[in-house]
């Protein structure tokens, strides 16, 4: 027996004709009203004077107002458009039209807040500000795919009290308008796709990465704060709509119809990044997210395939940027020794794995909180030996706090990693060469994960990590097979950081810690496994890729950073616990599929398998 739990209902009752065409000329109007001057002053970042153009977060609401425009247009079935809702569902208008209205009173109280008040509001602020609430009362009004409200779980008044007087009482408001809202996910099936020539199903690939190319270089070149906020609030919405329209399950479908076709493309809008640069001011951003990226697909093959919670992996990193650092060639080594390039890298991921076999060993025995206590005091002991490897509380070796300064640039075949190369007619910077580099190393690195995760290694860590009882009746050597991730997770992190200590051209011991304001540490690489989705490839790229650049660009949240990601893995693992790109198994795990383990009718009387226990 199954329940029914959506229901396709308009969250405000009006006449489905009359919605849609007030969400149309809502959405117009939003388009509109980017073409007036918001603010009188250009005070604030983007310029947003000028009447005629759009500037900084007016072009934000422009693409949000064009967006919700054409999917709402689309839903009166015109052809040529019909191919943007395959699921036919008016969520992806509702999600467009309530991220085009939060995105425009950010920026309307944006400029309320640091101008001093609404007086620095120009009437096409107003404008923009009714505009994008009219669009959303027209979209609210459409039938929604919606969860029933017997399907929602109660939220008591006293926990909202606790909410309030904890100082997130918005919070609270924000949940109690998601329950007045309660936007589900309707189990119908997609239509089937029409068939288009090979050449045409190529191409919507390569445009595909191109537009994802676009997107991920704005988000980067993004100026200041308020920006890139948008930009968040911007992207967010409308991937979820586009998720909620059907379109990225039909891309789905055909990238995994041409795998090889995807792999090149994804690679060559990779390597494209540094060509849309004109300085290496961002580039560097670039390359730390890679390094971040990589070292989080390292640790989720121990975290997110074998299981073991592991609260010091950043000291891997270390060992192989200490590594580097000392074989390098650099004038503060206590070793005189300068290895080429691929020396050096093979010197850091070597020692790395011995380090991790070294410490795996004695300690893979424990289970569960005992394991993780004792990898963070090893991180922590990481951190101590190298501060008083100084010369005076030990041997000199490390520099203690001052660490390893002038470590030089890479060459490889007499080309220098710190040189500026023209290349097809465009110059590379330094950071730019790095960039390319630490690419073919995350390019590696996902080989190895998606080798190793098929392999038969792959499937008894897999396992091990749901049941280690069970495998180890099954015959898997659990202690064998965890020694074995947890050194390939501390090889690979140790390859990242022989690239990372030239790429900073110094190391000090503050940068590996558990937790601190600067991201690679510990707490920011589990966190990255978790929020993107543990056992999956993309998941730690993409958490990885976020919990980097909001750092980075909101430095004003420099104080709470540890607060506002607390906050959002809570979030997380109230909507989406297994992480925001998951695998089947999670998927299938976290959340409830309606089905009974057993008929209704119960097993057929055939006397196999179904006799008592105790008979």
């Amino acid at each position: 027996m199954t329940t029914n739990t959506t229901e396709t209902t308009p969250v405000i009752a009006i006449p489905t004709p009359v919605a849609r065409a007030v969400t149309v000329a809502g959405a117009a109007a939003t388009i509109a009203s980017t073409f007036l001057a918001w603010t009188w002053t250009a005070a604030f970042p983007g310029d947003l004077t000028v009447t005629g153009y759009p500037g900084g977060l007016q072009v934000l609401t422009l693409v949000g107002g064009i967006l919700t425009l054409l999917f709402t247009v689309a839903g009166y079935g015109i052809r040529g458009l019909r191919w943007l809702t395959p699921s036919g569902s008016n969520n992806t208008v509702a999600l467009l039209a309530l991220g085009t209205l939060t995105t425009t009173w950010y920026t309307i109280t944006a400029i309320t807040v640091q101008l001093g008040g609404l007086v620095n509001v120009e009437p096409g602020g107003f404008v923009a500000a009714v505009a994008t609430l009219i669009t959303l009362v027209g979209a609210l009004g459409l039938p929604l795919d919606r969860r029933t409200k017997e399907s929602m779980r109660p939220l008591r008044r006293r926990a909202i009290i606790i909410m309030v007087v904890l100082g997130v009482g918005v919070l609270a408001v924000l949940y109690q308008i998601y329950r007045w809202i309660r936007l589900g996910k309707a189990d119908r099936p997609l239509p089937k796709a029409k068939e288009l020539p090979s050449w045409a199903e190529i191409l919507v690939i390569v445009a595909a990465f191109a537009v994802g190319l676009y997107v991920i270089t704005y988000g980067i070149d993004t100026e200041y704060a308020e920006l890139f906020t948008g930009y968040l609030i911007t992207v967010g919405f409308a991937v979820a709509a586009l998720f909620k329209a059907g379109l990225v399950a039909r891309l789905s479908a055909v990238t995994a119809k041409y795998r090889q076709v995807t792999v090149i493309s994804a690679f060559v809008a990779a390597a494209a990044f540094p060509f849309t640069q004109s300085t290496d001011q961002y580039t560097l951003v670039a390359v730390n997210i890679l390094i971040f990226a990589t070292v989080a697909l390292g640790l989720n093959v121990v975290v997110g395939l074998a299981g073991l919670l592991d609260l010091g992996y950043v000291a891997f990193l270390g060992v192989g940027a200490y590594t580097a650092a000392l074989v390098s060639g650099s004038t503060a080594s206590a070793f005189d020794v300068h290895f080429p390039f691929w020396a050096a890298v093979l010197t850091g991921a070597v020692v790395s794995l011995i380090f991790g076999v070294v410490i795996g060993a004695p300690t893979l025995r424990l289970r569960g909180d005992y394991l993780a206590i004792v990898t963070l005091g090893f991180g922590e002991i990481f951190r101590i030996v190298m501060l008083n490897l100084d010369g005076t509380s030990g041997p000199q070796v490390t520099n203690g706090p001052n660490g390893i300064p002038n470590i030089p640039d890479l060459e490889f075949f007499g080309f220098n990693f710190g040189q500026a190369h023209t290349v097809l007619g465009f110059e590379l910077g330094a950071y730019a060469n790095y960039y390319l580099l630490m690419l073919l190393a995350t390019v590696l690195v996902v080989l190895v994960f998606r080798r190793a995760g098929s392999s038969r290694i792959g499937r008894a860590w897999v396992a091990i990590r749901e049941d280690e009882t069970a495998a180890t009746a099954m015959g898997i050597n659990g202690f064998r097979v965890k020694l074995i991730a947890f050194a390939l997770g501390a090889t690979l992190a140790g390859l990242a950081g022989t690239v990372q200590a030239h790429v900073q051209h110094t190391v000090v011991p503050e940068m590996y810690q558990f937790a601190g304001p600067v991201p690679p540490n510990s707490a920011f690489l589990l966190a990255a496994v978790i929020l993107g989705g543990m056992g999956t490839i993309s998941g730690p790229l993409l958490g990885a890729t976020l919990l980097y650049m909001i750092p980075a660009k909101l430095q004003f949240l420099q104080d709470y950073q540890l607060l506002g990601f607390g906050i959002a893995l809570i979030l997380l693992m109230r909507f989406r616990p297994e992480g925001l790109i998951a695998n089947r198994r999670a998927q299938l795990e976290y959340h409830e599929t309606d089905q009974l383990d057993v008929p209704d009718k119960g097993l057929p009387d055939s006397g196999v398998g179904v006799a008592k226990a105790g008979a």
